[in-house]
Protein backbone atom coordinates (compact mmCIF):
# COMPACT_ATOMS: atom_id res chain seq x y z
CA UNK A 1 0.00 0.00 0.00
CA UNK A 2 1.05 3.55 -0.66
CA UNK A 3 1.25 6.63 1.50
CA UNK A 4 -1.01 9.61 1.87
CA UNK A 5 0.70 12.87 0.90
CA UNK A 6 -0.68 15.93 2.64
CA UNK A 7 0.92 19.34 2.06
CA UNK A 8 1.67 21.52 5.06
CA UNK A 9 -0.89 24.25 5.79
CA UNK A 10 -3.63 22.25 4.06
CA UNK A 11 -7.24 22.36 5.15
CA UNK A 12 -8.26 18.72 4.99
CA UNK A 13 -11.88 17.60 5.09
CA UNK A 14 -12.28 14.17 6.67
CA UNK A 15 -15.27 12.03 5.81
CA UNK A 16 -16.55 9.37 8.18
CA UNK A 17 -14.59 6.31 6.99
CA UNK A 18 -11.08 7.75 7.51
CA UNK A 19 -12.02 8.78 11.04
CA UNK A 20 -13.39 5.32 11.84
CA UNK A 21 -10.32 3.65 10.28
CA UNK A 22 -8.07 5.86 12.40
CA UNK A 23 -9.82 5.49 15.74
CA UNK A 24 -10.29 1.75 15.34
CA UNK A 25 -6.76 1.28 13.89
CA UNK A 26 -8.04 -0.54 10.81
CA UNK A 27 -5.18 -2.82 9.67
CA UNK A 28 -5.52 -1.92 5.97
CA UNK A 29 -5.78 1.84 6.44
CA UNK A 30 -4.05 2.94 9.65
CA UNK A 31 -0.56 3.02 8.12
CA UNK A 32 -1.82 5.16 5.25
CA UNK A 33 -3.70 7.57 7.53
CA UNK A 34 -1.00 7.94 10.17
CA UNK A 35 0.75 10.91 8.42
CA UNK A 36 -2.56 12.78 8.58
CA UNK A 37 -2.65 12.57 12.38
CA UNK A 38 1.07 13.29 12.75
CA UNK A 39 0.66 16.52 10.79
CA UNK A 40 -2.50 17.41 12.70
CA UNK A 41 -0.80 16.90 16.07
CA UNK A 42 2.13 19.05 14.88
CA UNK A 43 -0.43 21.72 13.86
CA UNK A 44 0.81 21.65 10.26
CA UNK A 45 -2.69 21.04 8.86
CA UNK A 46 -6.29 21.74 9.84
CA UNK A 47 -8.81 18.92 9.95
CA UNK A 48 -12.39 19.88 9.18
CA UNK A 49 -15.68 18.04 8.85
CA UNK A 50 -19.39 18.66 9.20
CA UNK A 51 -21.42 18.11 12.35
CA UNK A 52 -23.03 14.89 11.01
CA UNK A 53 -19.62 13.25 11.49
CA UNK A 54 -20.33 13.26 15.24
CA UNK A 55 -23.47 11.18 14.74
CA UNK A 56 -22.07 8.92 12.02
CA UNK A 57 -19.03 7.87 14.04
CA UNK A 58 -20.94 7.23 17.27
CA UNK A 59 -23.60 4.86 15.89
CA UNK A 60 -21.56 1.65 16.13
CA UNK A 61 -20.01 2.22 19.58
CA UNK A 62 -23.39 3.24 20.98
CA UNK A 63 -25.12 0.27 19.36
CA UNK A 64 -22.57 -2.12 20.87
CA UNK A 65 -22.56 -0.23 24.18
CA UNK A 66 -18.80 0.26 23.87
CA UNK A 67 -18.35 3.26 26.18
CA UNK A 68 -14.53 3.44 25.85
CA UNK A 69 -14.82 3.59 22.04
CA UNK A 70 -17.59 6.19 22.31
CA UNK A 71 -15.30 8.29 24.50
CA UNK A 72 -12.41 7.94 22.03
CA UNK A 73 -14.56 9.27 19.21
CA UNK A 74 -15.97 12.10 21.31
CA UNK A 75 -12.49 13.17 22.42
CA UNK A 76 -11.13 13.12 18.85
CA UNK A 77 -14.10 15.05 17.48
CA UNK A 78 -14.00 17.58 20.27
CA UNK A 79 -10.23 18.16 20.29
CA UNK A 80 -8.77 17.35 16.87
CA UNK A 81 -11.35 18.01 14.16
CA UNK A 82 -13.18 21.29 13.64
CA UNK A 83 -16.84 20.48 13.04
CA UNK A 84 -18.63 23.01 10.85
CA UNK A 85 -22.25 23.79 11.71
CA UNK A 86 -24.85 23.11 9.06
CA UNK A 87 -26.48 26.38 8.05
CA UNK A 88 -28.95 27.38 5.33
CA UNK A 89 -26.16 28.18 2.87
CA UNK A 90 -24.70 24.68 3.24
CA UNK A 91 -28.16 23.12 3.03
CA UNK A 92 -28.92 25.03 -0.18
CA UNK A 93 -25.61 23.95 -1.69
CA UNK A 94 -26.27 20.35 -0.58
CA UNK A 95 -29.69 20.48 -2.24
CA UNK A 96 -28.06 21.65 -5.48
CA UNK A 97 -25.53 18.80 -5.24
CA UNK A 98 -28.34 16.28 -4.65
CA UNK A 99 -30.27 17.70 -7.60
CA UNK A 100 -27.32 17.26 -9.98
CA UNK A 101 -25.75 14.01 -8.73
CA UNK A 102 -26.75 10.65 -7.32
CA UNK A 103 -25.42 11.48 -3.85
CA UNK A 104 -27.48 10.92 -0.74
CA UNK A 105 -28.16 13.72 1.76
CA UNK A 106 -25.29 13.03 4.21
CA UNK A 107 -22.72 12.93 1.40
CA UNK A 108 -24.15 16.08 -0.19
CA UNK A 109 -23.87 17.87 3.16
CA UNK A 110 -20.25 16.75 3.54
CA UNK A 111 -19.39 17.93 0.01
CA UNK A 112 -21.22 21.25 0.41
CA UNK A 113 -19.45 21.87 3.71
CA UNK A 114 -16.03 21.10 2.25
CA UNK A 115 -16.65 23.39 -0.72
CA UNK A 116 -17.99 26.18 1.50
CA UNK A 117 -14.76 26.42 3.45
CA UNK A 118 -12.38 25.82 0.56
CA UNK A 119 -10.77 22.58 1.66
CA UNK A 120 -7.60 21.62 -0.21
CA UNK A 121 -8.23 17.90 0.14
CA UNK A 122 -11.27 15.70 0.84
CA UNK A 123 -10.42 12.36 2.45
CA UNK A 124 -12.96 9.62 1.92
CA UNK A 125 -13.23 6.00 0.97
CA UNK A 126 -16.58 6.54 -0.74
CA UNK A 127 -16.25 5.69 -4.43
CA UNK A 128 -19.37 7.74 -5.21
CA UNK A 129 -17.62 10.95 -4.24
CA UNK A 130 -14.82 10.61 -6.82
CA UNK A 131 -16.45 12.70 -9.51
CA UNK A 132 -17.58 15.73 -7.54
CA UNK A 133 -16.33 18.85 -9.25
CA UNK A 134 -14.37 21.35 -7.23
CA UNK A 135 -12.77 18.89 -4.82
CA UNK A 136 -9.48 17.05 -4.72
CA UNK A 137 -10.57 13.67 -3.41
CA UNK A 138 -8.06 11.25 -1.92
CA UNK A 139 -8.19 7.92 -0.11
CA UNK A 140 -10.86 7.10 -2.66
CA UNK A 141 -9.65 3.54 -2.87
CA UNK A 142 -7.00 3.09 -0.27
CA UNK A 143 -6.25 -0.43 -1.46
CA UNK A 144 -4.82 1.17 -4.62
CA UNK A 145 -2.85 3.85 -2.78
Amino acid sequence: MGQLTIPDNATVYVDTAPVIYSVELHPDYWTILQPLWVKQQAQKISLISSEPLWMETLVFPLKTKNRPLTQLYEELLRDDIQLIAIDKTILSAAAEIRATTHLKTPDAIHIATALSIGCNLFLTNDVGLRNVLGLTVDLKDVSEA
